[in-house]
């Protein structure tokens, strides 16, 4: 994985973006570690987070067909991250099937 990869991630859930930032807060704010964030900036799509020697890490989520698109962004904090989204259900794109019998109609058979 290159440092962009690490840097930059992006995961997909059926939460609300209101519910992946109330995670994002309530994950990062248990931590208590070397690694430990705490709560700096939010705002409607986003929440921030400051770290060892003042290390930014981002949150921000919002609605995309159909899904939450949750973009999570830093230089130091890339394991947290990956760990977060760990704990948010996946979206599942569900397609929906025409029943046997308009699917054969429509052919003309």
């Amino acid at each position: 994985m290159n440092q962009t990869q690490r840097t930059l991630q992006e995961y997909r859930t059926s939460l609300t973006p209101d519910e992946v930032l109330a995670a994002a807060k309530q994950f990062f704010s248990r931590r208590n570690s070397l690694y430990a964030a705490f709560l700096d900036r939010e705002g409607p799509t986003f929440v921030s987070f400051r770290g060892q020697g003042g290390e930014e890490l981002i949150i921000a989520a919002a609605a995309h067909n159909g899904a939450t698109r949750v973009t999570g962004s830093t230089y130091l904090f890339d394991m947290q991250i990956a760990r977060f989204f760990t704990t948010l259900p996946p979206f599942k794109l569900e397609e929906t099937l025409l029943p046997a019998s308009a699917s054969a109609e429509g052919t003309g058979a």
